[in-house]
This record gives structure tokens, C-alpha cells and sequence, in this order.
């Protein structure tokens, strides 16, 4: 079905209606240094034209390896992720809040959770959260929930812009933050007060060196506190996991399970935790 705004007729009268002679009357208040018709454009090309003229201009970079760090890195991404990713099913979801979401969706986020709360070793995982570092501010609200305190102590190996993140959140629930120095580039074992509610450290931290923080979480359960581990996933495939090092709650980036850097993301957070903090646990959760 043809779609045509206006005819030459149909113009003819609008112009009439307002009093004026032609189109460009109507910008007639503008200055002339501003309207340029003459732009000189190049020809049009067809699809095969517009291909090779990107691949040409791309071929004047000058790749080089990444050294910036913070956070995201250009992971290997297997071919089978873009082909599932791009099915109906997935490529027309929204996120797991749609309650009309199809029983294959569903299927999908309950298998995504299984494999987060394996990869943790805690019990249980929700359906996904906005990012890592807002995967984060909610996992330390959690804990303040379940402990009743209102101050938190996070290591400084922690990303800090995570760190910035999770202050934001607390300032509006009226909660304190404490940051704690790195000894070398690791985070000391801590004498937790009776005040604190979390505790938070990550591994590989900020530094890139690996936490070894079942110590920080026996001091942390000795005050009455909970332990909140920020992780890479795929770093739990040859690590110790969170839950194997008495962290209560497991969170982190989600763009190393196969999602590209987009940029810097936003990607999605995941979050897991021990079943004794299930009612807890932020967002969704799809279960059988």
C-alpha cells in the first residue's frame, strides 16, 4: 500500500492558505547562512557500493590491543551465541518482567539461573539484574535487609565505579559506607564491627589480583555481618567460587557470557545467593 504525504495539488492549496508562493517561504526568517540547497553530496550506492565503501574506510584503522581495563574486555564470543541470541524467541523479548512471557523464555531464564547458582556454588539465582555494578548495590541492600544495620564496608579493590554506584544507593536509604585500603594490591582480613551489615570484596579485584577471602568472611559472620562477593564468571570455571568461601551473595557483570562490549553496555547483572536470603532477592525469579 503506497503511502504519499501530500500531492502537488494538495500543497498548492496549504500554500494558498497561509499566503505564500512557495515552500521556501516558510523559512523565509531564517538567515541565508543556514540554508545551503546546494549540498554537495555523493552519488547514492546500492547495498554491494555502501559494503565496500565501510570496509574501506575500516581498513584505515590501526587495531591494537586493549590495556585500558575497568571492566569491560573483548571477550571470544562463540559463533552459536549470535544464532541462538537472534531467534524470535530471544531478539523480540523484552526482559523477565513481561508477565506474558512465552514458556520457552521461561525455560531459558530458569536453565540461566541453574547454571549462575552453579558457577557460584550458592543455591540460588534470580533472573537477571541491569548491570554489575547495580547487581551489586542491590546484593549490599539485600544484606542490609536480612541484617537490620546500616553500614557497609567495602574493599577498595572493589571497581570503583561500582563503589561510586553502590554509594549512591545508600545515601537514599540512609545507609553508610566505609572503604577499606588494599595491603599490597589485596584486602586485609578486617575486624568487622557490630554496626556492619556487609561486607564487600572482589575477586579478581580491581587490580587484577585474586582474593582469597574465606578469612574476611569468617570475620564478617562473626559480627553478625554478611559477605558480598563481586566476581567474573568466567573466572569461576578455575577459581574458587563464592559460595566454596563463605560468601552469602554472589554478584557481577554479565558481559563475559558471550555479549560484546557495546561500547561499555550496559550489559546485565546476575545475582545469587544462599536460600536462607531467597526471600530477599531482588527482581525475578523463574522457577519450577
Amino acid at each position: 500500500m503506497a503511502y504519499t504525504p501530500h500531492s502537488e495539488a494538495e500543497v498548492r492549496a496549504m500554500l494558498e492558505a497561509l499566503g505564500l508562493e512557495r515552500l521556501a517561504d516558510l523559512y523565509a526568517h531564517l538567515p541565508a547562512s543556514l540554508l545551503d540547497p546546494e549540498i554537495e553530496l555523493p552519488e547514492p550506492l546500492d547495498e554491494d557500493g555502501a559494503l565496500a565503501l565501510v570496509e574501506e574506510l575500516a581498513a584505515m584503522n590501526r587495531p591494537g590491543k586493549v590495556f585500558l581495563g575497568g571492566g569491560v574486555r573483548d571477550h571470544f564470543i562463540p559463533a552459536i551465541v549470535d544464532t541462538i541470541a537472534s531467534r524470535g524467541e530471544f531478539l523480540t523479548a523484552y526482559t523477565p518482567y513481561q508477565a506474558e512471557a512465552s514458556q520457552g523464555v521461561l525455560q531459558a531464564i530458569f536453565e540461566y539461573q541453574t547454571m549462575i547458582a552453579e558457577l557460584t556454588a550458592l543455591d540460588v539465582a534470580n533472573a537477571s539484574l541491569y548491570d554489575g555494578a547495580s547487581a551489586l548495590a542491590e546484593g549490599v541492600l539485600l544484606a542490609l535487609r536480612a541484617t537490620r544495620r546500616m553500614h557497609v564496608v567495602a574493599s577498595r579493590g572493589v571497581h570503583p565505579e561500582y563503589r561510586q554506584v553502590l554509594g549512591t544507593y545508600l545515601e537514599a536509604v540512609g545507609a553508610t559506607l566505609e572503604e577499606v585500603d588494599l595491603e599490597g594490591d589485596r584486602t586485609p582480613v578486617l575486624e568487622v564491627g557490630p554496626e556492619v551489615g556487609a561486607v564487600v570484596v572482589q575477586s579478581p579485584n580491581f587490580l587484577g589480583a585474586i582474593e582469597a577471602y574465606a578469612g574476611l568472611a569468617e570475620a564478617a559472620h562473626a559480627a553478625g555481618a554478611l559477605l558480598v562477593a563481586v566476581v567474573d564468571p568466567l573466572s569461576l570455571a578455575v577459581l574458587r567460587p563464592p559460595g566454596e568461601q563463605g560468601a552469602d551473595i554472589a554478584v557481577g557483570e554479565g558481559q563475559p557470557l558471550g555479549n560484546p562490549m557495546s561500547f561499555g553496555g550496559p550489559h546485565f547483572g546476575f545475582i545469587a545467593v544462599k536460600e536462607g536470603l531467597l526471600r530477599q532477592l531482588p527482581g525475578r525469579l523463574v522457577s519450577m
